[in-house]
């Protein structure tokens, strides 16, 4: 593989952690709690919060349900552990700084899960889910290519567990190993942690990233504060370094206009 589609695909592996999570919802009336607190104190975060294991498709409101067009701009980054460890790439993301970046997402209903992943069909009103598969591919797209990407795949078995297939027999599987939310009235909010493996080249190349969304309700569209943050994994040789705390973060600015 060249060098530079190496290294711009490891550079914007921290974009396709929306792959998986793609997007929560809250209102700007936001109601103080942990994840609150630590999405306002951005920059200055320490270790990981502490999350529960992640357990079937993550639920929305419902008046998320339709087709929107997302616009995500990277409004501003840091690297808190800076100089002693800095991820690849780390420098090179400040391009995007302020550039919009455009696609269309879909979320959509369908009947609520028991255990077993058996639906629940007694009078029970249907839940609104991100249609994973179709909101990955538009979106790696929107960053990668259409030449790039192949396509996007998400286990018929755990919604949690996703494969986007790149050319040159390449890949990257994400898959959401905890999860928290903060609900109020008015509020959604949530973080998402998960493990992505990328293979294709000599050796797999191992990341770990936590996504925390806050979003509010407008009129036709949805306003959202996002901060994606970059953990070394265990494969890394500076993972004690680290000590569980992030070396890279990434925050942007989403907006859904719905489509009529």
């Amino acid at each position: 593989m060249p060098r530079s589609l190496l290294t711009l695909l490891r550079r914007r592996l921290f974009w396709l952690t929306l792959l998986l999570t793609v997007w929560l919802l809250c209102s700007g009336q936001a109601q103080a709690g942990p994840i609150a607190d630590r999405l306002a104190a951005f920059p200055d975060w320490g270790r990981k919060p502490t999350l529960a294991a992640a357990q079937g498709d993550l639920i929305y409101p419902d008046w998320l349900r339709g087709d929107w067009q997302l616009t995500s701009t990277l409004v501003d980054l840091a690297a808190p552990l800076a100089p002693e460890l800095v991820t690849p790439g780390f420098e090179g993301n400040r391009v995007q700084l302020g550039q919009p970046v455009t696609c269309l997402v879909r979320f959509v209903a369908t009947l609520p899960m028991s255990q077993g992943f058996i639906p629940i069909v007694m009078r029970t009103p249907p839940q609104t889910v991100a249609d994973r598969a179709f909101n990955g591919l538009s979106l790696a797209r929107a960053y990668l290519g259409d030449e790039v990407v192949k396509a996007v795949k998400v286990d018929a078995t755990n919604p949690n567990r996703q494969l986007t297939l790149l050319n040159g027999n390449r890949q990257l599987e994400s898959t959401v190993t905890a999860r928290t939310v903060e609900t109020s009235d008015d509020q959604f909010i949530t973080v998402e942690r998960f493990q992505q493996v990328f293979r294709g080249g000599a050796i797999p190349y191992f990341n770990e990233v936590e996504t925390t969304t806050a979003y509010r309700q407008a009129p036709s569209r949805v306003l959202a504060d996002q901060v994606t943050a970059v953990y070394l994994s265990p494969q890394d040789p500076d993972f004690l370094k680290a000590q569980n705390r992030p070396v890279a973060l990434y925050r942007y600015q989403l907006e859904l206009a719905m489509q009529t």
